[in-house]
């Protein structure tokens, strides 16, 4: 086996637990090598690190696949890493929808799978794996016994590698769309149009975790529960008994709800009425399939419109309304409020696509982060609750949560942090491993100051 030296001068992130190693940290190399070879890894020393498939053409040259000894990628390797996926997934997540390889943290970089039920997604990033997409095919089909295998291997990165972007059926019969449950909801998802994969399974805990701020909201409206007639019956200020069974639930904004997932478990939980918001048509038409797929029609409104500029408009509306209240306009009051009347719900959530997806972007990011929270947050009702997350992996937990304060501070707002969580355990992470510590999602009571 060819052998890859690694620098006497490198950083000793392998041994810190990283999967990958730089061209500028090998010194030299020994033997032939095609591009996607397994490799054994060194020490200037000579002492044995790792193996891992090697390709120059890519700035991350080789990919670590194990700390002890493999001769070759073949089908029984993967076999038997699929199979230790598979009970990862069934000791910890429930149900048969969910992401079965999460690539470096289960030990297979480059590799990609989603399952939904019995199809799956494949997305393949790296020539070593791209060489071996009959032995992946295989080792899924023996292990997983699916109806069909689809590749969404449609990825910009894969030009690093030297790769065509690909898509297409890979084994059996794949339906566009599938429908799958997910915390008891379903979901109906486009493998061959929707982002990424199809959808975003790294949030599911995190969409579980709002059901507390769904209940407990009717004594805002002067509901009050009463025994009438041995019964504990809803009651508002007039004395009238209030039908409506969400009469507790919470006024909800969903804004980048792509496929409505937020406004399912909200609906789900109680809430009374939710605005579910996106800027693209077809991902609001998806939402709006899903709601009515779960018999939510009639607490859903949907906006197709932009986030940024839908926040800022009703912002501009409840500020309208409170200089009218005040009696400092001096509008003719006869003239409707703009922006919508300028509404404000119990809970506003907030769960944008990456904004940063290099370093250079960080600083662009970090004001797109900090208008949407600040905006976001002065839409919440006093003492409700703002649930934002960032998806990307450069906006560093400590700048979200500096980013996220700064705005608070702009806005007027204490903010107390009643929750703060990261991806699913389908997307476990490896400590050493910055890259994959990519979701920061929090939950915030916001209060005036």
């Amino acid at each position: 086996m060819a052998k890859v030296i690694l620098d006497k001068n490198r950083k000793k992130r392998l041994e810190e637990g990283h999967p990958w190693i730089y061209k500028s940290e090998i010194a030299s190399t020994e033997g032939e090598i095609t591009p996607g070879d397994v490799v054994e890894v060194t020490d200037h020393r000579g002492k044995y690190l790792a193996n891992g498939y090697y390709n120059e053409q890519s700035q991350i040259t080789v990919r670590l696949l194990s700390h002890g000894q493999i001769e070759q990628m073949d089908e029984k390797f993967f076999v038997s890493r699929f199979r230790a996926c598979l009970s990862h997934r069934n000791r910890f997540v429930n149900g048969t929808a969910y992401r079965l390889v999460y690539g470096e943290a289960d030990f297979l970089p480059g590799l990609i799978v989603d399952r939904f039920d019995d199809i799956l997604v494949v997305q393949i990033l790296t020539l070593g794996m791209d060489r071996r997409r009959s032995e992946i095919v295989n080792a899924l089909v023996e292990v997983m016994r699916p109806v069909g295998i689809y590749e969404r291997s449609d990825v910009s990165v894969r030009k690093l590698e030297g790769l065509e972007e690909t898509t297409g059926v890979l084994y059996g019969e794949c339906p566009r769309h599938v429908t799958v449950k997910e915390n008891g909801l379903l979901i109906k998802v486009d493998i061959e149009q929707g982002q990424k994969t199809g959808y975003f399974f790294d949030q599911r805990e995190n969409r579980a975790s709002i059901a507390p701020l769904m209940t407990g909201w009717g004594e805002r409206s002067g509901i009050e529960l009463q025994e009438i007639e041995g019964e504990s019956r809803p009651v508002n200020k007039k004395g009238k008994v209030v039908e409506f069974p969400y009469w507790d639930g919470a006024t909800v904004l969903e804004c980048f709800s792509h496929t409505g997932s937020f406004t399912l478990h909200a609906c789900e939980y109680g809430a009374k009425k939710v605005t579910c918001l996106d800027i693209s048509a077809h991902a609001i038409e998806s939402a709006r399939e899903n709601v009515s797929l779960n018999g939510f029609d009639e607490r859903v409104e949907f906006v197709v419109a932009d986030a940024f500029d839908y926040l800022r408009e009703n912002v501009k509306g409840l500020e309208e309304r409170k200089r009218r209240a005040e009696g400092l306009s001096k509008v003719d009051t006869s003239v409707p409020i703009p922006a919508g009347g300028g509404r404000s719900w119990d809970v506003v959530i907030l769960d944008p696509p990456a904004f940063a997806k290099s370093r250079s972007a960080v600083k662009g990011a970090v004001r797109g982060y900090k208008d949407i929270n600040l905006h976001g947050m002065k839409l919440v009702s006093e003492g409700g609750y703002l649930v934002t997350a960032s998806c990307s992996y450069h906006m560093r937990p400590e700048l979200f949560l500096e980013t996220i304060q700064e705005a608070a501070r702009d806005a007027g707002k204490t903010l107390r942090l009643i929750e703060w969580r990261a991806a699913g355990k389908d997307h476990p992470q490896i400590l050493g491993v910055e890259e994959s510590h990519y979701l920061k999602f929090a939950i915030f009571e916001v209060r005036s100051r």
